[in-house]
């Protein structure tokens, strides 16, 4: 794990420490059952911002409601693709309020992440509780900057998975090893999910099946360029890029109904596609008219390993050019 600049390691033991009183007296806490299943294609939202680069919470919601026209399963918000560190509290919770909101009455099931960029415990409760609050249907936590101790770790999401009822995920990355999800997994109730992208994620999820009896929930990240892998060695989820997250959904859904090879199919299109324009490109979505012209976003930063040598547009409508003549006929939103 790397460590961030300003991060006081004293303090982050020091808000795990009536944490840890609590945890030395076993207690059950059981997971809340999700109104939405946790499975499927789970996007990472974009923080789209207007000229004066300010959040766009308009476009936020437009985001969400692209993925409900699109058949898409879920979206995770805000996480590394978008930008979260860049945001403040108030954005922060504004713009869950935002998602959360333009969800309701859906089937497309809300993620809210929920760590500091300091490691700061109360900060990530704050935004837990508040995701409960609203109705949320997990809580997804990338590992605290600067905390490598794997007891640290351990102890910081069993405060964690204790401050709501809410389903968590772990992301991980960097070298958060098999054996701590394993642990994890054996100690904290509510975690039963987790996004990998540590190491090779196609080799660990064997393992991490198999030591967790099949029960906790793989889901994929770096871009989810090995899709039918991930569905053949059992992941059951998958955060691309809401760019193409109907299309995605698509190639889930035909695999899932044993159309293996309508599966391939589609996401072979995703490919193709993804040699013309990079999905992590914000006029993608101002192509498919869910964001204004002029939109950026805070970050939106590449699949891990993507091909630079590719020819890539950057035009909105080169891009929709693109769409209307090889993707028309697939495009759910």
């Amino acid at each position: 794990m790397t460590g961030v600049s300003g991060f006081d390691r004293r303090q982050f033991l020091g808000a795990l420490s009536l944490g840890a009183a609590a945890l030395a007296v076993p207690h059950l806490i059981h997971a809340q059952t999700a109104t939405k299943r946790l499975a499927g294609v789970f996007p990472i939202g974009f923080t789209p911002v207007n000229v004066q680069n300010e959040v766009d919470f308009d476009g936020l919601a437009a985001q969400v409601q692209f993925c409900r026209r699109g058949g898409v399963h879920g979206l995770a918000w805000p996480q590394i693709a978008s930008g979260w560190t860049t945001l403040t509290e108030e954005e922060r919770m504004r713009g869950a309020e935002t998602i959360i909101s333009a969800a309701r009455g859906g089937t497309t099931a809300i993620v809210i992440g929920v760590q500091s960029r300091t490691g700061d415990f109360k900060e990530t409760g704050r935004y837990a509780k508040q995701a409960e609050k609203l109705g949320a249907d997990a809580i997804i936590c990338i590992a605290p900057p600067g905390v490598t101790a794997v007891s640290e770790l351990l102890l910081y999401y069993q405060r964690l998975g204790k401050a709501t009822s809410l389903p968590l995920f772990a992301q991980t990355g960097g070298d958060f090893g098999v054996d701590l999800i394993v642990e994890m997994f054996n100690t904290i109730p509510t975690f039963r999910y987790v996004k990998d992208e540590a190491g090779d994620p196609l080799e660990r999820v064997t393992e991490i099946r198999r030591r967790t009896n099949g029960q906790l929930n793989c889901f994929s990240g770096k871009g989810v360029a090995t899709m039918i892998t991930e569905m053949e060695r059992g992941f059951v989820g998958h955060c691309p890029f809401v760019s193409l997250a109907d299309l995605y959904a698509s190639a889930y859904d035909s695999y899932h109904a044993g159309k293996v090879r309508d599966a391939f199919d589609q996401f072979g299109r995703i490919e193709a596609a993804s040699s013309m324009f990079a999905q992590s490109d914000v006029d993608v979505l101002i192509a498919r008219r869910v964001f204004r012209p002029g939109t950026t976003t805070r970050i939106a930063p590449p699949a891990p390993g993507a091909d630079s040598s590719r020819r890539k547009v950057t035009n909105p409508d080169e891009i929709r050019r693109d769409l209307d003549t090889y993707l028309k006929p697939y495009l759910r939103a």
